[in-house]
């Protein structure tokens, strides 16, 4: 019998050190962790750029226009045309979607973000994961990393969720901080990244046990 593939999906708020932590369990685990080079593989194919795509994300168009546009864009993409009207967000994701469950299927993996705890909802021993902190420490965060005062890296932090809220809500019509939707939810606040690993490491061998 095939030993059953690992597919990590982990969400994260803005600065809480979600990204790192996810690189770091991938290099613990040894499998390969996915957050924009998916993006990347998809802008080849509408010919855009991943920071546009990520503006096409961010948006929450009319719904009627968006399925409309989406019916159209994505019967395109499957036959290898270029898209001559605008990307929506709802195309974006239904690629998104169909790439990653490509990969899933070949290769265990860890998904960043890319609404991955929608995708592999349904999908039998998938691990869903929340990485949340403080708000002081994700500012702190972003101020550091981006060379940022505090006033600029609260602005960024509250212009990123708000775009991660609307996508997920727009695409799933879920709360992406639904505790329900995830197996884990963790604060992080104050952890250093190799040990929340390190207890994310226990968890999948408990619960590889249940």
């Amino acid at each position: 019998m095939n030993q059953q593939k690992i597919i990590i999906t982990i969400n994260r708020e803005c600065g809480s050190g979600g990204g790192e932590i996810a690189r770091l369990l991938g290099q613990k685990l040894g499998i390969k962790v996915y957050d924009r080079t998916i993006l990347e593989c998809i802008a080849k194919q509408y010919n855009m750029t991943v920071e546009s795509m990520d503006r096409v994300k961010a948006k929450n168009p009319h719904w009627w226009d968006d399925i409309c546009n989406f019916y159209q864009q994505f019967g395109s993409f499957q036959s290898g045309e270029k898209l001559s009207s605008e990307v929506t967000p709802m195309a974006l994701y239904s690629a998104e979607a169909r790439l990653l469950r490509e990969v899933a299927e070949k290769e265990n993996c860890i998904i960043i973000g890319r609404a991955g705890f929608h995708i592999f909802q349904k999908t039998p021993g998938a691990l869903h994961l929340l990485i949340i902190a403080d708000r002081d420490t994700r500012i702190n965060r972003i101020a550091t990393k981006q060379e940022l005062t505090l006033n600029e890296a609260a602005k960024v932090v509250d212009r990123i969720d708000k775009e991660r809220n609307n996508f997920i809500k727009h695409v799933a019509d879920v709360s992406r901080f639904d505790a329900h939707n995830y197996d884990l939810v963790l604060n992080v606040t104050g952890m250093m990244p190799e040990k929340v690993v390190s207890f994310i490491e226990d968890y999948i061998r408990l619960k590889a046990t249940v």
